[in-house]
């Protein structure tokens, strides 16, 4: 029982590795033991190429991987939240659980972000019926046919939330003529642009998660404004949000695809993820990426600004690397919304090691933890000086259309955010 791991490099899908659960902890999914091992040839072809790694830190080479439990970076290929709910349906699968996730690997990750898939996932051209596609506004009217459409093609895409009732997620491809498909049912050279389309949480219904949907695309031109690293702007209509995707680019009709991890992969946690610190995730980031110093200032940059806002959902799967031409970065932000207002409570999942609920963290301290990438003095004379620039948020805001309501009750918190970052001033100008 394996499958092969494909990996896009030099222009093209090529067999990379060999992936075998074992048997006695099928049962167990991603819990369960494993083996894995580059592919001969490939390995042959790609010694001591790092851009050829499947994720930074796993060399090429020859030798046989033993794992205790899945690597991370497969769990980041698996469907998760509605899109993994919908190939249980599809499977017929009685009840989902870990023995499902086997079939959910072989099955459902041939179309998986960033340049990894699952080679004996993916699907065959569809069926001549479904050629011509789908026009914008039967995507934003959830037409049945399109609904059909999707679950034929396993077009639901990885949730990327921790918690339950994820929204609706489709991974479309639209062609020169304006009409929209699931990704893998083109070739190449028919695809004019990548899409991620997403609709509100739970039932349509649902004001709060309407809300929150609503305000994901003036919550990324706040972004923007206040100088981290972003993406193509987004286009809300009718409670659908459709999101250009960074880790596919369409240049010269040639369609390159970059690599893509989540933090959780990144810091090898295993399984499906849980609450880590940034402690971790910074340590993990500074080993791999080409310019760590200016990596973890993006990092805490972010933080501050998921902070303010109160975008709580901050696991590690809401983040992650991009591997483009050899450098290795974070991505653009993605997944930036007002998610103090989930109807099921989240929580701040992600938080510094001594950050206590409800208090601002130590940036002082912080400063100095990452004095292995930073210099702290310098760290903290910056940090002290985005007060200013915090306070200037709700102003912000009110320019970029977010709703007056999320405006109003994050005023004050704004503020004792801003109060917090002054603490990060040095000693010697205090």
């Amino acid at each position: 029982m394996k499958c092969h791991i494909e990996i896009y490099l030099d222009g093209r899908w090529q067999i990379a590795a060999e992936f075998e659960p074992d048997s006695q902890t099928l049962n167990r999914g991603a819990e369960g033991g494993c083996r894995l091992n580059y592919d001969i040839d490939y390995a042959v072809e790609n010694l001591h190429n790092h851009n050829a790694e499947l994720i930074p830190g796993l060399p090429v080479g020859f030798e046989l991987f033993r794992f205790k439990s899945w690597p991370p970076f497969l769990i980041d290929l698996l469907p998760s939240g509605a899109g993994r709910r919908a190939w249980i349906r599809r499977m017929q699968i009685d009840k989902d659980g870990p023995q499902a996730d086997w079939h959910l690997l072989i099955k459902g990750a041939g179309h998986s972000p960033g340049g990894l898939r699952i080679a004996e996932a993916v699907l065959p051209p569809p069926p001549d019926h479904f050629s011509n596609g789908f026009p914008r506004i039967d995507i934003i009217e959830q037409r049945e046919d399109f609904l059909e459409y999707a679950a034929e093609r396993g077009a639901h895409v990885a949730g990327a939330s921790s918690v339950q009732g994820e929204a609706p997620k489709y991974l479309l491809v639209e062609d020169s003529a304006g009409m929209f498909h699931a990704e893998g049912a083109l070739p190449d050279d028919k695809i004019s642009k990548f899409w991620l389309v997403k609709f509100p949480r739970g039932k349509r219904t649902d004001k709060r998660n309407q809300q929150i949907l609503r305000n994901e695309a003036p919550y990324l031109e706040v972004a923007r404004k206040f100088g981290v690293r972003t993406g193509a702007p987004l286009t809300y209509q009718n409670d659908t949000l459709f999101v250009p995707r960074f880790d596919r680019v369409v240049e010269n009709g040639h369609v390159i695809r970059h690599g893509m991890h989540s933090l959780y992969a990144l810091a090898n946690i295993p399984g499906f993820g849980a609450s880590v610190h940034h402690d971790v995730y910074c340590q993990a980031l500074a080993k791999v990426v080409t310019d760590p110093g200016t990596e973890l200032r993006e990092y805490i940059f972010r933080d501050i600004l998921n902070l303010a806002l109160r975008n709580t959902d901050n696991h590690g799967r809401n983040n992650a690397i991009l591997r483009v031409n050899g450098n290795i970065a974070l991505s653009p932000l993605f997944d930036f919304a007002p998610m103090f207002l989930d109807p099921e409570g989240i929580n701040r999942v992600s938080r510094w090691k001594d950050e206590r609920p409800g208090s601002q963290p130590d940036w002082a301290a912080i400063c100095e933890k990452l004095k292995y990438a930073l210099d702290p003095e310098e760290t903290r004379a910056w940090v002290a000086t985005l007060s200013e620039e915090v306070k200037k948020l709700p102003d912000i805001m009110r320019a970029c259309q977010v709703d007056d309501e999320i405006i109003e009750r994050l005023t004050r918190w704004i503020d004792d955010v801003a109060t917090g970052l002054k603490s990060a001033r040095p000693k010697t100008s205090a």
